[in-house]
């Protein structure tokens, strides 16, 4: 029965790896969801073979398991440190906010809460997706925020939502693939003498057939073709970690603060996934990214930024 058992376990462990270590030959959009919970996977399968070589068998196979789940493990945590940006200088000022925040767009009973949060936030610039449940807050949150991109200005749609307290100099809209319009803006805004491009994008769910890898070519050609300050900010739907997110960090060039905060599902709270992102390019630097405590009845945490602007 031991045997039997052994058996069953290290089949399925081995499965599992299998899947992951699939990251290293190929790029199967339809596995991505699983490399965003690599982390996850992979410490699940290291306490499952420590158990096993505990309390039912030890085999070399077994330890085979255990090494390479712990590989795994570690290089998944390398890949969440590798964004890292360059230090922000001790003596940086100003410092700027930006916050970015999917608030589900059934939402409605927490428009008004979340349209508080947002006017008291502080933060410089606002990024909100599935924006409708304020758009009956929009006339008090222009009291905070005159200037902004979304749901009637420069877009018939209300799901993405720009918001400034400075003026935008220029501004784009574009939609990231036929699933959906309006997901992806970009903004130009002075900060502190300098010009910052502000891009915001809402990618879809990465198991919808190869839309996540083209949508991030999109968003990269878009990126490469502006110099300067840059932010970017949304929700992404996959983890850092994942193969194409990978691809497209190294492409722009683009770096996070390490160890990115949790913000899905927000049952895991911070054992969850980061799947919601803020990104700089340099000179732009990224003094912090944090989660917002109360998700305000979204599916989604959000996130605040401080950021400084280094020496040109």
């Amino acid at each position: 029965m031991r045997q039997v058992f052994s058996t069953v376990v290290c089949t399925v462990i081995s499965l599992m790896l299998i899947v992951l270590s699939l990251r290293y030959v190929t790029d199967f959009w339809i596995l991505t969801f699983f490399y965003s919970l690599q982390l996850h996977i992979a410490l699940g399968c290291i306490v499952v073979m420590l158990l096993h070589l505990l309390l039912i068998r030890r085999n070399g196979y077994a330890f085979l398991l255990l090494a390479v789940s712990l590989f795994i493990a570690a290089h998944s945590l390398v890949m969440l440190r590798e964004p890292t940006g360059t230090a922000v200088p001790a003596e940086a000022a100003p410092v700027y906010k930006l916050m970015s925040f999917n608030i589900l767009s059934e939402n409605f009973e927490n428009g008004s809460h979340i349209a508080d949060m947002v006017i008291a936030s502080g933060a410089d610039v606002v990024y909100i997706f599935e924006a409708a449940p304020l758009e009956t807050e929009l006339a008090r949150i222009s009291a905070a925020y005159p200037y902004r991109i979304g749901c009637g200005a420069g877009t018939d749609t209300c799901d993405l939502l720009l918001l400034s307290k400075t003026p935008i100099l220029q501004q784009k809209v574009e939609s990231l693939s036929d699933l959906r319009r309006d997901r992806f803006a970009m903004a130009d805004i002075e900060l502190g003498g300098q010009i910052v491009h502000f891009a915001a994008a809402h990618l879809s769910k990465p198991y919808f057939d190869d839309y996540h890898m083209e949508e991030l070519r999109f968003v990269a050609k878009y990126l490469r073709e502006v110099q300067g300050p840059l932010i970017l900010g949304g929700d992404f739907n996959s983890a850092s970690i994942a193969p194409d997110m990978q691809k497209f960090l190294r492409r722009s060039k683009l770096s996070t603060a390490s160890m990115e905060p949790a913000t899905w599902p927000i049952v895991a709270g911070r054992a969850g996934i980061a799947i919601d992102h803020i990104y700089a390019r340099q000179p732009l630097a990224l003094k912090s990214v944090n989660r917002i405590d109360d998700a305000y009845g979204s599916n989604h945490y959000g996130l605040i930024s401080e950021f400084v602007l280094n020496n040109r």
